[in-house]
């Protein structure tokens, strides 16, 4: 593995080295929820160098539900780039007829939504437990990770409900990383949980609007 990920460029908490990759997967993470908040399709663009850098990351912090899931992460954020940009007959939105409009799940929708991350996260920690001993919280990463995933395929169908999975997605990060000894991605984790609750309200206007 490239050693410049391991880098240190400075440290926080005393003897916490925030490292090269920690930085990138950062900085890459952030501009790209900041313009999905902000309905750009430019996020996707964003998107395809943040799952890069995450994977890297994640081969680094020995979070491997994480890292084996980054081709489907990658694959969802291929999707989501063609659906932002060709809407179905009465998706468009009303400011750009090329461009998907903000829809919401119904109810029964998002009760499936819980129910399969349970379901699925539960079975890939398992996995991951007995393939991965050397992951120190199986469980608490896979939950994180498919929550990530529908939070991800949720956005890329432009539902308004992706920023509540993100909201707990971030949440979920925070304990993650504290656990694990880490002090500078909790950080970044709030900034993400602050452009959240933003986005929630933002793209209710949206979808109020239709656009």
């Amino acid at each position: 593995m490239m050693e410049w990920i391991n880098t240190a460029l400075f440290t926080l908490g005393g003897d916490r080295p925030v490292l090269v990759i920690d930085l990138v997967t950062s900085l890459l993470g952030l501009t790209c929820v900041f313009l999905a908040g902000r309905n750009s399709k430019y996020n996707f663009w964003v998107g395809y160098l943040y799952t890069a850098a995450l994977f890297l990351m994640f081969w680094n912090k020995n979070l491997y539900a994480s890292l084996l899931l980054q081709p489907v992460s990658l694959a969802i954020n291929v999707l989501g780039h063609w659906r932002w940009t060709h809407p179905r007959s009465g998706e468009e939105s009303a400011a750009d007829e090329k461009a998907l409009k903000v829809s919401m799940l119904s109810w029964p929708e998002r009760l499936l939504c819980i129910l399969s991350v349970f379901l699925i996260a539960g079975l890939w920690g398992w996995t991951m437990d007995s393939l991965f001993p050397a992951d120190p919280h199986p469980y608490l990463d896979s939950c994180v990770t498919v929550l990530i995933l529908l939070a991800q395929l949720l956005s890329a169908m432009k539902k308004w409900d992706c920023w509540i999975a993100w909201l707990v997605v971030n949440i979920a990060q925070i304990i993650l990383h504290l656990s694990v000894g880490h002090i500078f991605m909790p950080i970044v984790c709030a900034l993400y949980l602050g452009n959240g609750l933003w986005s929630l309200v933002s793209w209710a206007k949206l979808y109020k609007k239709k656009i």
